[in-house]
């Protein structure tokens, strides 16, 4: 019997008041909104509905000029997970419930559409998974292994060595010693249960301390599976961020 393929729904939680870069979500690249650059690239994905989770009404006009869809959530909201329940709560007002849903961030105007595939593909190879995400390697010599932004993880890999389940997320270079690091990348796949009970959950001990959301999951006995792929795609958090992607060929963009 052919495997059936999930019901998913992307979601892109998007809001204009970012501490480190204000408005970045409408910032133009190439002639386009931030914010549109990723829901083209989340549309080639080809996965199912994709969503803006706006919290402010200038960017929910932007991305309804553009064809796009939207769900309207509270800016209040504590994090991008909360705003992609949120959002889901509406979502699903139309749709029906799915079984999935893809939490894709906002920032990521570079992004492959076949990330997108992986993280849901992720869901076959490793059944058990509550959550799916991915993660490319850094080599020791490479320096950016040393910087705390870099969310780096401890993988259990599976005999293919090509996926694995997560056993920590740190700050810090994890695991010890001479050896890649696994560079953890900011797209979130979630069995539909999964994030409901997320985000039910306090915030978790070990989250606080190393100021990574994930954590909560894993203190909460959740299983989290990585993709390893080959690519990090370029994240927007800065004005230099912004500045470096304005440099960048339109070409690119365009893929």
């Amino acid at each position: 019997m052919a495997q059936q393929t999930p019901s998913t729904v992307v979601v892109i939680p998007a809001r204009l008041h970012s501490s480190r870069l204000p408005g970045k979500v409408l910032a133009d690249i190439g002639g386009k909104p931030l914010i549109l650059r990723v829901w083209e690239r989340a549309l080639c994905a080809n996965i199912g509905p994709v969503y803006v989770a706006c919290a402010e009404e200038e960017v929910a006009s932007v991305v309804l000029a553009a064809g796009g869809n939207v769900a309207m959530t509270d800016p209040a909201l504590p994090s991008g997970s909360d705003r992609v329940w949120a959002a889901l709560q509406e979502i699903e007002k139309d749709r029906g419930l799915c079984d999935c849903v893809v939490n894709l961030q906002g920032d990521l105007p570079f992004v492959e559409p076949r990330l997108l595939q992986e993280v849901i593909s992720l869901f076959n190879k490793a059944p058990e998974a509550d959550i799916a995400t991915l993660a490319a390697f850094i080599s020791y010599e490479q320096k950016s292994w040393e910087e705390p932004q870099i969310a780096k993880i401890a993988l259990s890999f599976a005999p293919c060595g090509t996926y694995g389940r997560a056993l920590y997320f740190s700050r810090s270079p994890i695991p010890h010693g001479e050896g890649s690091y696994a560079h953890h990348m900011g797209i979130y796949g979630f069995k539909r249960a999964a994030l409901q009970r997320f985000v039910a959950l306090p915030p978790s001990p070990l989250e606080k301390r190393e100021s990574l959301e994930q954590l909560r999951a894993l203190e909460a006995g959740m299983a989290i599976y990585v993709q390893m792929v080959d690519t990090v795609p370029q994240e927007v958090n800065t004005p230099e961020d912004l500045d470096r992607v304005r440099r960048m060929e339109v070409g690119c963009l365009s893929k």
